[in-house]
């Protein structure tokens, strides 16, 4: 006999089956045509998601249950997965698909739900943000799912979970462990996978670059306020977090603040171990990395080539031992960019390049050394220390642009930018195709632009004994500069 909530559940798909059906039929009459959700269903609807939550509530999980109150509720056909966060308006805003979610029971539409939340507590939102360019959409969306789903239960079937990716990618993954290590793992994968296919079959690389163009068109999509509406009836890990790229322009210092907010406002008692850890982590990550700590992030997201190795066999023939497997492979080209106006010293630049030098030595790296202030003074290349110049005497204003304009034409994967901060508001020319750090002299306040394309962190301010100090002087021994002040994204 059917309870009264799967009854609910079923009119409620079959009302929202009509929605669709409306929306079709007036495609063929309007070339850009508006879902329209009846007003009584949207309630009724969320009247559903309540007792969802009151359930989440009354079980010993009910952490989940107090931040789920917290959040705003929309409804949106267009998004392949049953639910999906962003951050809009200082709100977290859950999404639901009903067509999807409602094809699940309240077990599973639980575990939706937590599996949301659990996306905001790792700080998956800024993190997917950070590895875009050096892994695909697909390998970091399996990734976070996996390091998410691991912890829940009544998982819905199509859920990616550690046994499926390894059943479906010929993979030995190991469950808790960091996003990194899947991501990396998963991205070889397809990698291997990609290459095998295109050696087999021309044609296939035509039918890749189509879907790799319609996954940047969904993103897009997902961005775009004034986009044309769609319908998703089906589950679709590559595109499940589009909507991440539509959250508010925030920094990463503010969201911190915020999603704490929510956290304590969700804990009314213990909560499980796994959580407990999770919140810990969060609360003390103080929500960024230092300047060297995420520079050695972003090398693993630079642009990369592909190398052969004896190590793995050959996916498509493994019984070949002579066709040997590919993993994927760094090369990095980073220009690091001084700005010489007199803000910074020698010793904060100086000890800083060492750093640089230190995090890319394992990579297969070309480094390009920019001395500028309003324009470009000297460019010159260093493989180490003993290449490091005195900086040039010639000094004037600052002005950004001209190093991004000779990035942009020169290929570049990563700009480490050291600066005061203070030069213009506006880039005239926009980043293209490459990453931007930007370190601000202890000295420095913040950077002077309205949009920064990229992360920006903040050196400890240190005592300058002696300004005038040569590179020369300091090419062996130096001080440190692991403790760093924090500033937000």
């Amino acid at each position: 006999m059917e309870s009264f909530f799967d009854n609910q559940v079923k009119e409620l798909y079959e009302k929202a089956d009509i929605i669709i059906n409306n929306f079709l039929k007036s495609k063929r009459k309007d070339k850009n045509p508006k879902v329209n959700i009846p007003k009584e269903f949207k309630e009724e609807f969320f009247s559903l998601v309540d007792q969802v939550n009151l359930s989440l509530m009354e079980d010993k999980d009910n952490f989940y249950g107090y931040f789920l109150m917290q959040m705003s509720r929309e409804i949106r056909f267009d998004i392949s997965s049953p639910t999906a966060v962003n951050f809009k308006g200082a709100k977290y805003v859950i999404y639901f698909n009903p067509i999807i979610f409602l094809n699940l029971n309240i077990k599973q539409m639980e575990s939706t739900i937590k599996h949301e939340i659990l996306h905001i507590l790792s700080r998956h939102l800024i993190r997917a943000e950070e590895f875009k360019g050096g892994y695909s959409t697909l390998a970091i969306n399996l990734a976070m799912n996996i390091v998410v789903n691991t912890y829940l239960d009544h998982l819905p079937p199509y859920s990616v979970t550690l046994e499926w990716l390894n059943l479906n990618y010929s993979l030995n993954l190991l469950p808790f462990k960091p996003f990194e290590y899947y991501a990396e793992e998963i991205q070889t994968a397809l990698d291997l996978l990609e290459a095998d296919e295109d050696a087999a079959d021309e044609s296939d690389t035509d039918d890749a670059d189509d879907s790799n163009d319609k996954a940047r068109a969904a993103n897009d999509a997902a961005a775009d306020p004034d986009r044309d509406e769609t319908i998703e009836t089906e589950y679709n890990p590559e595109k499940a977090h589009d909507l991440w790229a539509d959250s508010s322009d925030i920094d990463e210092k503010t969201l911190q603040e915020f999603t704490e907010k929510f956290i304590d406002n969700a804990q009314k008692g213990s909560v499980p171990n796994y959580l407990e850890s999770m919140i810990s982590s969060l609360k003390n990550s103080k929500g960024e990395l230092p300047w060297n700590l995420y520079l050695k992030r972003l090398m693993g997201t630079v642009e990369s080539n592909k190398k052969k190795t004896i190590t793995r066999r050959n996916r498509r023939q493994p019984d070949r031992l002579d066709l040997r497997g590919q993993l994927r492979s760094h090369k990095a080209r980073i220009v690091v960019a001084l700005d010489i106006s007199g803000s910074i010293s020698d010793q904060e630049f100086n000890q800083a390049i060492k750093e640089v030098l230190e995090i890319v030595k394992n990579y297969n790296h070309e480094i390009t050394i920019i001395e500028c202030d309003s324009e470009i003074r000297r460019v010159y290349n260093v493989k180490s220390v003993k290449d490091l110049k005195d900086r040039s005497n010639i000094s004037g204003g600052t002005r950004f642009t001209p190093v991004f304009e000779y990035a942009n034409h020169h290929k570049v994967n990563l700009l480490v930018y050291f600066t005061d901060g203070k030069g213009e508001e506006k880039l005239m020319t926009i980043p293209r195709g490459y990453k931007t750090l930007w370190v601000i002299s202890g000295r420095g306040d913040k950077l002077s632009l309205n949009h920064s394309y990229g992360a920006v962190k903040k050196l400890k301010n240190i005592e300058i004994k002696d300004d005038s100090l040569k590179m020369s002087d300091v090419k062996i021994e130096g001080f440190s500069m692991q403790d760093q002040e924090s500033m937000g994204i």
